[in-house]
């Protein structure tokens, strides 16, 4: 890929602007503009360094050819290895900055709400359904990400009826959305005595988190219902009203949270997993509309599509979308899903 020098420079000059503007003194007293600019800083600066390095490292290899001409014995060998380290840094910069450069989606910067619900399977689907929020929990670890439970639905085995977590960090909804879809898992239960393997299904949903100027919710479009906690909790949560139920009316979208003791709480949760699904709801009607043929969050959270089995007789974990297959499930239950989301962007991010 030829890369656009053009607007490359014309971003480095806008990342002299910002930086020029975020040293005057007035922008401290201006808490918005102030905001605005060091987000755009932020996001300009990783591209912005490259660019300068490349250009540095290409000027070091401009000036090393032409010093090749003249060197002659051990000077000559020194030279040519020089040459050799500065093109792979060349060309390691060129894909770093072609990739950086690639048009993304335009949720990938945004934090992300993962819904897991236990499908086929019984009380296995739904200990697998733990299983998969601890690996997502243990990834998130791994990168430095901040997780936050809204809500769940235990089970009295273990595991999770359903259970919806919010992920924060950058590059969270980049990461993750290619898991949404229907994850198979075959292993002997506990509960299974003659040995036999069983086959259970947990359906992932991964939603870019929205913020409210996304989606303008009417507060008369919602029927909100609180009725007394139905899970194991403290003192008060079974007590009191403070479980929240909210109905979007157009859409017919309905969300729930009882897991905190405050009524208030409870609703800024399931309103925030609502302002998600409406997002969501959003942008995939915006994608019927234009017809287009996205192999992105849109069609893998079709809950029809299996994406992924874990066989744990084999150790093995498949991906059908495509054809990836590693033997080493412990590690990526662990949260080890660096490679097979590389893997995946690889393969299905593609022009939509």
């Amino acid at each position: 890929m030829q890369l656009p020098e053009n607007r490359l420079n014309d971003m480095e000059s806008r990342f002299e602007q910002i930086e020029a503007r975020l040293a005057e003194p007035e922008v401290a007293a201006r808490p918005d503009e102030l905001r605005e600019l060091g987000k755009e800083h932020a996001e300009l600066r990783e591209i912005v360094e490259m660019w300068r390095e490349r250009r540095t490292v290409a000027g070091d290899l401009s000036e090393a050819t032409a010093m090749l001409t003249e060197a002659r014995g051990g000077e000559r060998d020194y030279v040519q290895g020089e040459i050799a380290s500065l093109k792979s840094r060349l060309e390691d910069l060129d894909a770093r900055l072609s990739k950086e450069m690639t048009p993304k989606d335009a949720n990938d910067d945004r934090d992300v709400i993962m819904e897991i619900r236990a499908g086929a399977g019984g009380d296995e689907a739904g200990l697998f359904a733990g299983d998969l929020v601890r690996m997502y929990g243990r990834y998130a670890e791994n990168k430095r990400w901040k997780t936050e439970e809204l809500s769940s639905n235990p089970t009295g085995v273990g595991g999770f009826k359903d259970v919806s977590v919010a992920v924060k960090g950058k590059g969270a909804y980049s990461r993750l959305k290619f898991e949404a879809g229907v994850h198979r898992v075959q292993r002997v239960p506990v509960t299974e005595s003659s040995g036999r393997i069983h086959t259970s299904a947990v359906a992932v949903n991964v939603l870019p988190e929205a913020e409210e100027v996304d989606v303008d919710i009417d507060p008369n479009d919602l029927k909100i219902d609180v009725y007394r906690s139905s899970g194991p909790g403290g003192q008060s949560v079974n007590t009191t009203d403070s479980a929240v139920r909210i109905r979007h009316l157009p859409t017919g979208i309905e969300v729930a949270c009882q897991d905190e003791k405050s009524q208030l709480q409870n609703r800024v949760k399931a309103l925030r997993i609502l302002r998600a699904r409406l997002l969501q709801a959003k942008q995939e009607e915006q994608a019927r509309e234009l017809a287009a043929e996205r192999r992105s969050q849109v069609r893998s959270a079709d809950r029809s599509e299996r994406i992924r089995t874990y066989n744990f007789h084999e150790n093995r974990v498949s991906d059908h979308r495509i054809g990836y297959t590693v033997h080493r499930l412990s590690q990526i239950l662990e949260g080890d899903l660096d490679d097979l989301i590389d893997a995946l962007t690889a393969g299905l991010q593609g022009p939509e």
